[in-house]
């Protein structure tokens, strides 16, 4: 993942472009076989112990998906804990400090 974030007073602005092919299943490759379908389906991001954002995506989402979140009531020092689980069970997380 890839994570931007910029503090302005207690509002954070966190842009986060997530690395990943989001293969669907449907698409085949050059000798004619299909592609296993590996895509991510759930993305949260936590601060704390509060959970602040979460979505639920499938297959027809593009590859590197980017999201753009703005939070309230933040303040220098937060950390926020992003982590996405794709359809074979694989995860990443990362953290970006405000």
């Amino acid at each position: 993942m890839r994570i931007k974030a910029k503090l302005k007073g207690d509002k954070a602005n966190i842009k986060v472009l997530i690395k990943h092919d989001m293969e669907s299943g449907r698409r085949k490759d050059e000798a004619g076989n299909v592609v296993p379908a590996k895509f991510v389906q759930t993305i949260t991001a936590h601060v704390g112990e509060t959970q602040v954002f979460e979505a639920n995506i499938g297959p027809g989402v593009s590859k590197n998906p980017f999201l753009e979140l703005n939070l309230t009531s933040r303040a220098a020092g937060d950390a926020v804990v992003f982590k996405w689980v794709d359809s074979t069970g694989d995860t990443l997380e990362e953290t970006v400090t405000l």
